[in-house]
């Protein structure tokens, strides 16, 4: 039976797994009321861009014929760490001669596809629209407009509408690079059966780490295999990399360290420019340490370069330069007020402090520093990246500083940096370390293909 666009009609029962049909009707009325809301908040982002709103018919399951291409491996990769991390995988299917489907929720993550595959999109072997909303009759009308063969969703992403719907019609529908935290875990338990079914109806999970199939077996899931983590096998852009090093070695070459406080979260930093301005007060070095501090949300980066300004701090924005930045030997920080950067950031820093992690965030991906040879402090939320966190503690790549509250949290932060930026040794053997972990640990790409290969796995 096919998904009618009818208010509280829902997809059948399948082989996959039973869909709860009150909690599903109550979902698809919440959608339809907030829809208007989602239009607006789409029409007040256009202040930083007028982008937000372009292809907007493609959120609502109607796309540009020239988009539309049948018979895809369709991929779906939520915003641009996603996107990233889909990039071994993608490039594996185009290299055997699939088209694709890559499909984003947002805008940078759209923009991110476009740099990364702009040969393929050129060619026509990759085709990029938004992924609908949530509601009945969108993802109906997208599913029965592209056809696709079979469906990947990256890491966290599970829509009860896409997911009911693809496993109502038979379509192959798997998470891969999944990732469940515990807090995320408990909240899918809050809703008991129906949360569960939500995860029971994908064909299969294909989990970064053992934490995570164990929680997802938890739920009830049946086919959930291990298979590592695809940013393992992320390539760093070659030219990005040589321009990082290049900055490094002018720095070295005016005797000065950087650190890199990494896709930052709001509130952390607050935390950072209070430890950074306390420990050039200190009078530790004999030639001060320049921070590169850079937000994860582009449209932060005004409100951030505020926060620098009234903490006292010297301060210039990397798009002030074309090239790396030169003549900086009077700056305190340099705001990375750029996109698509972070390699160059990693190459040229010394030394990280992952963002996410010093306020309950999670913690953002700290395995791309650790590709570029960077050492990385940690604070105590990493549990969007818990098995790799402690890989890279464990191995000697990273480091865990303490404090809950920000008093704390920012003294601490700053007794962590003075410590590693006056032992250049200690930075070095963490460097090492965190290339071999980096090295370590590739691999997920080729276990992905050889689960998806396995007819025992997909069919059964």
């Amino acid at each position: 039976m096919s998904l009618i666009p009818i208010l509280g009609r829902v997809p059948q029962d399948s082989q996959y797994g039973a869909r709860p049909k009150i909690w599903f009707a109550v979902y698809q009325l919440l959608w339809h009321l907030l829809l208007p809301f989602a239009f607006i908040r789409l029409a007040w982002r256009t202040r930083h861009s007028a982008e937000y709103l372009h292809h907007f018919s493609e959120r609502l399951g109607f796309a540009n014929r020239k988009s539309i291409v049948q018979g895809s491996v369709w991929i779906h990769a939520v915003s641009v760490g996603e996107t990233r991390a889909a990039q071994p995988l993608i490039e594996a299917y185009l290299a055997r001669g699939e088209t694709i489907l890559l499909t984003h929720m947002t805008l940078n993550g759209r923009r991110t596809g476009a740099a990364l595959f702009a040969l393929a999109i050129a060619s026509g072997q990759l085709r990029q629209v938004y992924l609908p909303y949530d509601l009945c009759w969108s993802v109906a009308n997208f599913i029965r407009t592209f056809k696709p063969k079979l469906g990947l969703f990256m890491e966290t992403e599970a829509w009860p509408t896409v997911v009911f719907y693809c496993a109502e019609i038979g379509l192959p529908l798997f998470l891969v690079n999944a990732r469940l935290s515990e807090r995320s875990a408990r909240r899918v338990n809050r809703f008991g059966k129906a949360g569960r079914a939500l995860f029971q109806a994908f064909a299969g999970i294909l989990a970064q780490t053992q934490f995570d199939a164990e929680r997802y077996r938890s739920l009830g899931v049946k086919k959930v295999e291990i298979v590592g983590n695809l940013k393992f096998d992320v390539p760093l852009d070659p030219s990005l990399v040589q321009h990082g090093k290049a900055w490094q070695q002018e720095l070295h070459g005016n005797q000065r360290l950087m650190v890199c406080a990494a896709s930052t979260r709001d509130g952390e930093e607050v935390i950072i420019l209070r430890a950074w301005r306390d420990l050039l007060q200190s009078n530790a070095f004999e030639n001060a340490p320049l921070l590169c501090l850079v937000p994860r949300h582009p449209e932060r980066f005004t409100e951030v370069a505020n926060q620098i300004h009234e903490a006292g701090l010297r301060f210039r924005r990397r798009t002030e330069w074309e090239g790396i930045p030169k003549g900086i030997t009077d700056l305190e920080v340099i705001l990375g007020d750029s996109m698509g950067e972070m390699p160059m950031y990693y190459s040229a820093a010394d030394l990280v402090v992952m963002g996410g992690s010093l306020l309950p965030f999670g913690g953002q991906n700290l395995i791309e520093a650790c590709a570029a040879g960077c050492p990385v402090l940690l604070g105590e939320h990493t549990y969007n990246f818990q098995q790799a966190a402690l890989d890279a503690i464990k191995i000697g790549a990273a480091r865990r500083i303490q404090g809950e509250l920000i008093l704390s949290e920012s003294v601490a932060l700053m007794a962590a940096l003075k410590e590693l930026l006056l032992n250049t040794a200690e930075l070095a053997k963490m460097s090492s370390a965190a290339k071999a972990y980096s090295l370590e640990h590739q691999g997920a790409t080729r276990k992905i293909l050889a689960a998806l290969d396995d007819q025992n796995f997909t069919l059964n």
